[in-house]
């Protein structure tokens, strides 16, 4: 599809800083592979022969009986016997790179737990002994699927919210404002902890509790494009032949007010991230037992004496974070009008 010159500009911006296109790259690369996360770290095998025909365990559940065992259940992969049935039928198995998922005990430990890094355990164990890489790894995409989530639903809300205020005016906008100041006003973090408290926490649950406060953020940036251009020659004009203005507001204003708001999404996706991982990190997040890189900092704060639990938290974080910001960077040059791609 051939881009218009101005988007053509833009993207050559964007490619022309190359630490924001770089990290945009680096940051959806890790997303995508957290995606595929039962393939990369699993208890379950990816592929399995038995008797002349190919399983997978990882997308299907299979009783023990299948592969000659006693049990109706769901078949251990783990265990020994399971193992050894497979190997008298001369078939073979295929196991992902890490043998552990999220939820995943290590009775074997070496050491208690939570036992230190070594071959078997990348980044060692939490204190229930489940692997710290895996639990990383599923983190990671809980992370970045609800930042992303919450940013995209803030966004719809947040701009037809400010694109009214802005376009409207008068009574409109300031009956508006009224209830941003006094919405605004309200102690966000003390109100989302009672209510995380109050309420079972589960991922939807949390996604609209956040939801509450991140969508003000963008309304103010929107309203304002909208007060500028309202009055622009041709909106007058569009009124003037009786353009609705529903289509004035999404058609012709909208993706003129969208630069300010687009460079702004980074800050709402980080602020969505850290709102998740303050509250698992006091535990009114997610469900115990989820993977959560806020969890997984807590953990490291009880167990001062296995240093790799807290490390490798902060330094997920960081580097998400980290990423984030550069994206924003990179975002801001390619919508600036006055830079030019040399």
């Amino acid at each position: 599809m051939q881009l218009s010159p101005i988007n053509q500009r833009r993207l050559e911006n964007f490619k022309a800083n190359r630490r924001g296109y770089w990290s945009m790259i680096l940051f959806l690369g890790l997303f995508v592979i957290s995606l595929f996360a039962e393939v990369v770290a699993n208890d379950k095998p990816l592929l399995i022969s038995h008797k002349g025909e190919l399983y997978t365990p990882f997308l299907v559940t299979y009783p023990e009986t299948a592969f000659g065992g006693d049990f109706e259940t769901e078949a251990d992969y783990r265990d020994p016997f399971v193992a050894e049935l497979i190997e008298e039928s001369g078939g073979w198995t295929i196991w992902p790179i890490i043998r552990y998922s999220y939820t995943t005990i290590n009775y074997d430990l070496k050491s208690p737990a939570p036992s230190s890094p070594d071959l078997e355990n990348w980044l060692g164990t939490d204190d229930q002994g489940r692997d710290v890489l895996a639990r990383v790894i599923y983190g990671y995409r809980i992370s970045v699927a609800f930042g992303l989530i919450l940013t995209i639903l803030s966004s719809i809300i947040g701009v037809s919210a400010g694109a009214v205020q802005g376009y409207f005016g008068g009574a409109t906008d300031l009956i508006f404002q009224r209830l941003l100041e006094i919405w605004g006003g309200m102690p966000s973090l003390y109100i989302l902890i009672i209510l995380a408290a109050m309420i079972e926490p589960t991922f939807t649950i949390l996604l609209g509790l956040l939801l509450l406060f991140s969508w003000p953020s963008l309304v103010g940036v929107v309203r304002a494009e909208f007060l500028r251009s309202r009055n622009f020659d041709y909106v007058r004009a569009a009124r003037a032949l009786g353009v609705r203005d529903r289509v004035i507001i999404f058609k012709h204003l909208l993706p003129n007010s969208m630069v300010s708001a687009l460079t702004f999404l980074p800050f709402v996706l980080t602020g969505s991230i850290v709102s998740l991982t303050s509250l698992d990190f006091l535990g009114l997040g997610l469900p115990p037992g989820s993977p959560s890189l806020g969890e997984l900092l807590a953990q490291g704060k009880a167990n001062l004496q296995a240093p790799w639990l807290g490390i490798t938290a902060f330094m997920v974080l960081s580097v998400m974070l980290t990423l984030a910001f550069f994206m924003q960077e990179g975002i801001r040059d390619a919508f600036d009008p006055r830079k030019t791609f040399k």
